[in-house]
């Protein structure tokens, strides 16, 4: 064999060697990625496992029916009932849903369709500032605006349901705008001028082309959107009165469950802390029926 043979085969296994080590970098660095993705995973099994079997058991010792449409709440007697807990969380989120989701939807197209550069530039960091803003301060801000103008308006003192639904409505809506803004942007330019080339006006494409065809990433804001309105529990225990009675209009005071939870879990102990762990299940088993729903209808609607 010649030196220049030897060079060469010298130089190949150099390189057989070089694309050796980087297969070998590039499986560590594949194993690491899929660590970090079953992180999440594994996260969400400890959490269940956890819930499950700290609430489950207390929901048998209490009884199901007893317990999920038992309408007293009193840790004293051994009274556990959580229906108006459950009834006042709905109406918190639905009232948050229906009132902050078309100011969001009409935001994003505004900022997305309508909107010039400057006054976007402008618009769209305060709503990324709304996602900043802790929710003990949204929580302040109603307690000390929100609550003395319907106080004022309505009488009752203010803290009532309907402060909550306005507290969360405008928590929301950084999570509706940014989505729902990115998946009308993500509408082909195709879609639009062929709409405006048919003789359609500019808000007619955007109501009639731009939001149909941007329906499924809107779905998707409104599910991420209810996931925050019904899991807040710091500014919703500041301004819905935390009285565990069934509400009968939008001023009397309610509970959610997540700020029944908050307000108890620091001293309660036995079936007391149970019964709350059990109210996390419920919470828990109500969010998985709501995603599995609302995402079930996101694919059929981006079908």
């Amino acid at each position: 064999m010649d030196f220049q043979d030897k060079v060469s085969s010298e130089i190949y296994k150099a390189k057989m060697e070089e694309n050796k080590k980087k297969k070998i970098y590039e499986k560590i660095v594949e194993i690491f990625f899929l660590l970090c993705a079953c992180a999440a995973i594994i996260s969400v099994i400890v959490i269940t496992i956890f819930i499950f079997a700290k609430g489950g058991p207390a929901i048998f010792k209490i009884g199901i029916l007893d317990f999920l449409l038992g309408k007293e709440w009193m840790p004293s007697a051994d009274v556990y009932g959580i229906f108006p807990m459950i009834v006042a969380s709905i109406y918190a989120t639905l009232g948050a849903i229906l009132l902050g989701v078309p100011i969001g939807v009409l935001t994003a197209v505004f900022l997305a369709e309508i909107a010039p550069d400057w006054l976007s530039k402008l618009v769209r960091p305060a709503v990324e500032l709304l996602a900043g803003i802790p929710s003990v301060v949204y929580g302040f801000f109603g307690l000390v605006v929100i609550v003395p103008i319907i106080d004022d308006v309505f009488g009752g003192g203010g803290n009532s349901l309907l402060a909550a639904i306005i507290i969360l409505s405008v928590m929301i809506l950084p999570t509706v705008i940014n989505i729902s803004e990115t998946s009308i942007r993500a509408v082909p330019r195709e879609y639009k001028e062929g709409s405006l080339a048919v003789g359609a006006s500019h808000i007619q494409t955007i109501f009639k082309v731009v939001l149909p065809a941007a329906k499924s990433g809107i779905l998707t804001a409104i599910v991420l959107g209810i996931g925050r309105a019904i899991g807040e529990t710091m500014a919703v225990i500041l301004v819905a009165g935390n009285t565990t009675l069934l509400p009968q209009s939008l001023l009397d005071r309610v509970r959610p469950m997540t700020a029944n939870i908050a307000i108890e879990m620091s001293y309660a102990f036995g079936l007391h802390q149970e019964a709350l762990f059990a109210t996390g299940v419920i919470l828990f088993i109500f969010i998985i029926i709501l995603n599995i729903f609302l995402n079930i209808f996101i694919h059929k609607a981006g079908e």
